[in-house]
């Protein structure tokens, strides 16, 4: 059979009903068959580093260190369901994963003290079949939730539609599976050109995702950017190669190249390094196109100022609009580096500053 087409880079949460169901139209309906021999997913284009270099043990396992291929499915991330104890040091018992992201997780998470929050981390690798989880999540609550990264994206959707043809009595003959899910299975398929397009469903545009990765800070959008603008360009989508295409971007414009020196699309590296002065040159440039309405929509409001937070251990930034009770309009840029003590009380010393432009 041919393939359905779903564009490339990332798709919204919101389509997953969409896509499983004109997927099964098309497989039961269309085509009037009854049995599949195997259901692939080829998730290749972009190669086989889902990850950038420079990210962290501690980042990789957990829903904000989501990796990215070229089909991604439900963020890259499944939710665990855990039971606390009663105690503070009991152990806590791992209820479920959903959608199951085909690995096996060691638990060593203890019960912390009643609203202690999310003290909990997953520590995984890209396509391993073990992950930890350890830390602390507290007690005084009869359930509590978590979200993880998949090591696959595209293998978990293609459980959902063994599943969905299943239970509708179509047999699937060989099982599912991704390209590394399969090459791991020892199972190799070629990826060839369909002789048929049977059907079209495409992402979302590019002000809507870049909507969300704005309000919600989904790292991997950010990720999907540069690698499809590396694969536009260059028919590979490599990090490394999108990244030199932006900065180079930025060059042309009288930004140095040094000025962003940057090695991912979200900023979870702690390697990252850009300037407050780069950042308003941008903000400034964006300001003078045609699309500016769209983006300054998508930025955030935080503190009463259209502005975009960052955050890592040790950092917090701010850049973004403000206009003064004068009337003065302000693009500015704000990091503080390597400050010791809580988040929350920096945040709130940039804050005071911040007002200021007001």
């Amino acid at each position: 059979m041919g393939i359905l087409h779903l564009g490339a880079g990332v798709t919204k949460t919101q389509l997953q009903k969409k896509i499983l169901d004109t997927l099964y139209a098309i497989i039961a309906d269309k085509l009037k068959i009854s049995s599949l021999d195997v259901i692939y997913v080829d998730n290749s284009k972009w190669g086989s580093q889902t990850l950038p270099d420079g990210w962290i043990w501690q980042d990789m396992g957990n829903y904000y260190g989501a990796g990215c291929s070229s089909f991604n499915w439900n963020e890259n991330q499944y939710t665990i369901k855990l039971k606390p104890g009663k105690q503070v040091g009991d152990k806590v018992e791992l209820i479920s994963m959903n959608p199951f992201p085909g690995i096996q997780m060691l638990n060593e998470l203890t019960t912390g003290a009643k609203g202690s929050g999310d003290q909990a981390y997953i520590y995984f690798s890209p396509y391993s079949a073990l992950a930890f989880i350890r830390g602390t999540v507290p007690a005084g609550v009869d359930s509590f939730f978590i979200s993880g990264s998949s090591t696959d994206g595209a293998y978990s959707f293609s459980g959902l539609m063994a599943e969905k043809l299943n239970r509708s009595g179509l047999t699937l003959k060989n099982g599912n599976y991704s390209m590394f899910n399969a090459f791991m299975n020892n199972q190799f398929y070629s990826v060839l050109q369909p002789e048929k397009i049977l059907g079209t469903l495409y992402s979302p545009p590019l002000d809507s995702i870049n909507y969300w990765f704005l309000k919600k800070s989904v790292n991997l959008y950010g990720e999907a950017f540069v690698k499809t603008i590396a694969y536009e360009k260059t028919k590979f989508g490599s990090t490394d190669t999108g990244v030199s295409i932006i900065r180079n971007f930025w060059k042309e414009r009288g930004i140095e190249r040094s000025a962003l020196n940057i090695i991912d699309g979200s900023g979870l590296s702690p390697a990252n390094r850009v300037t407050t002065n780069a950042l308003v040159a941008v903000m400034q440039y964006a300001r003078q196109q045609s699309w500016f309405p769209s983006f300054y929509y998508a930025l955030p409001e935080t503190y009463g100022i259209k502005m975009k937070d960052g955050y890592i251990t040790g950092v917090r930034s701010y850049t973004g609009y403000v206009k003064s009770k004068s009337g003065t309009e302000y693009t500015f840029s704000f990091i503080v580096n390597n400050f010791d003590g809580s988040a929350g009380t920096v945040r709130e010393k940039m804050w005071k500053l911040l007002d200021i432009l007001k």
